[in-house]
């Protein structure tokens, strides 16, 4: 659960010269490091295994000296904590306040630093305009958020939290019951699509709490939508795990299996917003053992903990992070740069062999081309075979952009293959389930034989005015 601005209830840099001559912290193994491989810091030592450590900033804490010295030395990424958010970026509908945004962007880049976006659609901390609206005009204020927000970001984003907790907690495995939820099941893949469409080279995740525990309903959930996703081309390139971990909602002996799995679908993983719990020594090893398990998997690319020192934590009697309220080390830091370094590999005690490409028991094994069972034979060169005809609707519309569905139905005769014509004045480079070439969308690889009487379809982010639909020419 992302954090905000006021606690919500839950279930749960130089290069370092010298030596290592003794790693104090036990966990599983110690070994020695080689002085030359050891990174001095976070950053450097989590770029030196090719993953960036990342930490979660408020904007009015830039002023602090220490807090701001911390950040700089220590992480190579930042997330904002609140200052990105809907309620901060559209406090009124159409007008938007990109001020204390800014200002984080602009520091972590003048600094050399990476962006995490947080976050573009969120059933929470929704602006008050928005919360009263419901059904085609909220889906519709949504997508133009997305758009809008994306937009001015472009290009200075390294990965979007395009959706944020959209599944519910317990056993159920549902959606979460949400205004956002309740303007369609396609909510999700909307948002999407309008970021690709928005912010085309930012990588774009799904990002939850409880979901560290593969075993858990809502992970499995959660994982088969992704796969989903994977398979029907929608623009998904990273998961992000929050990882807040407390006594309530412990670190789960499979967390790696977790990480695996769902890389294994052929997204990155990324630990978001992770902070434990605890103190001393039993703090330390599980936050080594987090680390460890990122190590282990190519495609978990990054770590971000959830504030920089004890007292800037969103549950700060906690003690959950890596600088005490002074700003000192704790045994935790030591431990994460010990790991990062190599000089800590712990291994979870029931989960020893993790593999990249694990089979989970409820789930079809994961491949990273997904191949839909039912699509038939790849057609390069449409032959249509007979007529066809096709339909365009607009299923959301907002300022400068609108969401078109085109169903696409064979003739008595039946065709192997389809070319749509759109509308004079529709431009579009963003389109799913079709490949399109100026005004011209043919079928996808997978999508183009229909029998006779058969229908498939395809949507594209239009920019502009929506045009009235009606019939468009197929051929």
């Amino acid at each position: 659960m992302t954090p905000p601005s006021t606690l919500r209830r839950r279930r749960h840099g130089a290069r370092g010269a010298a030596a290592v001559a003794v790693l104090t912290l036990a966990v599983t193994a110690a070994v020695a490091v080689p002085a030359q491989a050891a990174g001095s810091t976070l950053k450097d030592a989590a770029a030196d295994r090719g993953r960036y450590f990342g930490v979660a900033i408020a904007a009015n804490k830039l002023s602090d000296s220490t807090y701001s010295t911390i950040a700089n030395r220590e992480f190579n990424s930042v997330t904002a904590e609140n200052e990105m958010k809907l309620d901060a970026t559209e406090p009124s509908q159409n007008q938007f306040n990109f001020t204390n945004g800014d200002r984080i962007v602009d520091w972590a880049l003048a600094n050399g630093k990476t962006v995490r976006g947080h976050t573009l659609a969120w059933h929470s901390q929704q602006p008050g305009w928005m919360q009263n609206m419901s059904g085609t005009a909220l889906r519709a204020a949504m997508l133009n958020h997305v758009t809008q927000v994306a937009t001015h970001y472009r290009g200075k984003i390294h990965s979007w939290d395009v959706v944020n907790e959209a599944f519910a907690d317990g056993s159920s495995g549902a959606r979460r019951d949400s205004n956002l939820q309740r303007t369609g099941d396609d909510w999700i893949e909307a948002a999407f699509r309008a970021a690709r469409a928005a912010d085309p080279g930012a990588k774009l995740c799904y990002n939850d709490y409880n979901t560290d525990n593969w075993n858990w309903e809502k992970t499995q959930a959660v994982y088969s939508m992704v796969r989903d996703f994977k398979a029907r081309g929608v623009p998904i390139d990273c998961v992000g795990l929050q990882s807040h971990f407390n006594s309530g909602s412990p670190y789960p002996s499979n967390y790696r299996t977790t990480l695996s799995s769902f890389a294994a679908l052929g997204v990155d993983v990324q630990i978001t917003e992770l902070d434990i719990e605890g103190s001393g020594q039993t703090q330390a090893e599980t936050y080594a053992k987090v680390v460890a398990d990122c190590l282990a998997v190519t495609r978990c690319t990054g770590i971000t903990v959830w504030g920089l020192r004890d007292s800037d934590s969103w549950r700060s009697s906690g003690t959950p992070l890596l600088f005490d309220s002074q700003g000192n080390k704790k045994a935790a830091y030591n431990a994460v740069l010990d790991t990062l370094n190599g000089g800590v590999t712990p291994t979870p005690t029931q989960n020893p062999t993790p593999t990249q490409n694990p089979t989970p028991t409820q789930n079809p094994t994961p491949t990273q081309n997904p191949t839909p069972t039912q699509n038939p034979t790849p057609t390069q060169n449409p032959n249509p075979g007979g007529a066809c005809s096709a339909t365009l609707t607009v299923s959301s519309s907002w300022p400068g952009g609108y969401q078109g569905n085109v169903t696409v139905t064979a003739g008595s005769s039946g065709i192997s293959g389809w070319r749509v014509t759109l509308p004079g004045g529709v431009s579009t480079n963003n389109v799913w389930n079709g490949q399109v070439s100026g005004s011209v969308v043919t079928n996808a690889p997978y999508n183009g034989s229909l029998g006779s009487g058969q229908s498939t379809s395809f949507g594209f982010i239009g920019q502009g005015n929506a045009p009235s639909g009606g019939t468009l020419t197929c051929s």
